[in-house]
């Protein structure tokens, strides 16, 4: 469907018409939904085999609309530990979607408990003489925590969402099959400081560096209609990577992502100086990833991730820039 009809966080906060991304996790990771395969170990190739209880799963998800007909799927996706599914709320609701996304989570948990005592085929017979059960008999639960609900308050959000989901299980082929190149690095050490780095590490032994860091005084002259110094500095940020520079940057600016965009089109290297570190099942954002599995980028973060950051802070901007000028000196 066309983007442009849709309506966007209108009526009170989370009870209005509006766009959800929601993502249901088995928190142990375990393959329970299905197993991952990938024909002729092609990663464009890679589809998941449902379980039966993957497919229960993905049922209960699907069916919200008998329940909430202004409710609609517009995509889904069952990877072998989690779901995805994006839903569209055409009218308002007289509840809140987090309250609707309660009830569907009660729903899978009650499969969940069926599941468990399926499997663990539990029989009071083998209860120990006092009573007690052998061995935790009893199966803990495998849903034990909400799913993740992320709205959707801006224009070109959903194509990418929808993007996102569709290649999930291409994605995770590819990091099956590339583990090198999307396990997290650990103690990598430059001028004195300690990263941690996921991509194409080779790219710290080339001979060339150079920083893309667009100045603020360049960027005030093209405000007031002098755009030189800018355009021909960002030109020769992508002339010195064409000749074999690897560029180096957090690339916060907008003006600093059109140079890594050219660098991305073009399959010139850089190293991309992240704000967060990575967490477990860290996997990089879609651009990016792409250009890990071409052996394209390496993303460094000196930091511990944090999953509550939402904004990167003006010191850690001005801290950035400075790693980006150590790394090129010191490599």
């Amino acid at each position: 469907m066309d983007n442009e009809q849709w309506q966007w966080q209108t009526g009170r906060a989370w009870y209005g018409i509006g766009i959800y991304h929601v993502t249901l996790t088995i928190p142990s990771r375990e393959p329970l939904f299905g197993e991952l395969v990938i024909p002729d170990n092609d990663p464009a190739k890679a589809w998941v085999q449902r379980t039966k209880f993957g497919d229960e799963v993905t049922e209960e998800a699907l069916r919200i609309n008998h329940y909430y007909p202004e409710i609609r799927v517009i995509q889904h996706c069952l990877m072998p530990d989690h779901l995805h599914v994006i839903y569209y709320v055409t009218k308002p609701l007289n509840k809140s979607i987090k309250t609707v996304i309660r009830g569907l989570w009660q729903g899978v948990k009650k499969i969940g408990r069926a599941y468990t005592i399926e499997m663990s085929e539990f029989n009071p017979d083998e209860m120990d003489g006092d009573g007690t059960d052998r061995d935790n008999a009893y199966p803990s639960p495998i849903f034990t925590e909400l799913p993740f609900i992320r709205p959707m308050s801006r224009r070109g959000q959903l194509q990418t969402m929808i993007r996102y989901v569709q290649m999930n299980p291409e994605r995770l082929a590819t990091k099956r099959l590339m583990p090198e190149l999307f396990w997290v690095q650990d103690n990598i050490e430059i001028s004195g400081r300690t990263y941690k780095g996921v991509g194409y590490a080779e790219l710290l032994q080339r001979a060339r560096y150079m920083p893309v860091h667009v100045r603020r005084t360049m960027v005030e002259e093209a405000i007031h209609g002098d755009d030189k110094r800018l355009r021909d500095y960002m030109n020769s940020c992508v002339l010195a990577a064409r000749k074999g520079a690897v560029m180096v940057s957090p690339f916060i600016s907008e003006y600093e992502k059109m140079v890594m965009e050219v660098l991305l089109k073009e399959g010139l290297p850089f190293i991309y100086i992240a704000d967060n570190g990575f967490w477990d099942y860290y996997k990089p954002q879609d651009c990016l990833f792409d250009a890990v599995a071409r052996k394209q980028v390496l993303i460094l973060s000196p930091w511990e991730y944090d999953a509550g950051k939402k904004h990167v802070k003006r010191a850690e901007c001005i801290e950035m820039n400075k790693m980006a000028e150590e790394i090129c000196k010191e490599l």
